[in-house]
């Protein structure tokens, strides 16, 4: 595995880059470097997840994160159905890898969180948005947030950063409509996006770095 410093460094320059493409907003870039500069941060992710990926379940969040920079770019670069597209994959993998690490013990709480958050995400999404195809990607973000709270990584990493995911992407849907007009929430959907992907990156390699060999395998 590479040392800890290109590893932190790595990390470092994932959220520098994030929080910079907040300043690019009001720059009149040409969209290449627009497109590029928001891929970054959730790309830098997936770089930090692979330099330390040594089982099937590190490429898998490693490939979670470069999903999610892939619909980073698409989103902007071809349309946003082709941008969904890559997130849809992103939370399948996720979903699998949440599966793959099922936490052993559960509260009642926490079960019945897991289980009313896909459908609670379908309503509140289609309360939002009328679209059907709106409903059915909003299922997917749902179970990956749901599986993620439940699986063995923390809750309050890859738990929380789940939620703030499916939580941003409900404030997508909301600004198609009720909040069109909002200036807050395209910053907010930003902030709450790259810190849900850092929050699960963390919680995941933490995880796995620390699981005994071959338990992830």
């Amino acid at each position: 595995m590479p040392n800890g410093s290109l590893i932190k460094m790595v990390l470092i320059a994932a959220v520098v880059a994030a929080v910079s493409y907040i300043a690019s907003w009001n720059m009149a870039l040409d969209p290449t470097i627009s497109i590029a500069w928001k891929g970054a941060g959730v790309g830098l992710l997936a770089l930090y997840a692979a330099l330390q990926a040594r089982s099937l379940d590190g490429w898998l969040i490693t490939a979670v994160m470069a999903f999610g920079a892939l619909g980073d770019v698409l989103l902007e670069a071809v349309s946003m159905e082709a941008g969904a597209v890559a997130f849809v994959i992103g939370h399948i993998l996720a979903f699998w890898l949440y599966v793959r690490n099922w936490r052993p013990q559960t509260t009642g709480s926490q079960r019945l969180l897991a289980a009313l958050t896909a459908p609670l995400a379908i309503v509140i999404a289609l309360a939002l948005v009328r679209d059907p195809m709106i409903g059915i990607y909003a299922a997917f973000v749902g179970i990956m947030a749901a599986t993620a709270w439940i699986s063995r990584f923390p809750r309050f990493r890859t738990g929380i950063g789940a939620m703030m995911f499916l939580a941003s992407d409900l404030l997508i849907f909301a600004r198609m409509d009720v909040l069109a007009s909002a200036a807050w929430v395209g910053l907010a959907i930003w902030i709450l996006y790259f810190g849900a992907q850092l929050l699960i990156v963390l919680g995941v390699t933490a995880t796995l770095n620390t699981a005994p060999i071959g338990k992830s395998a």
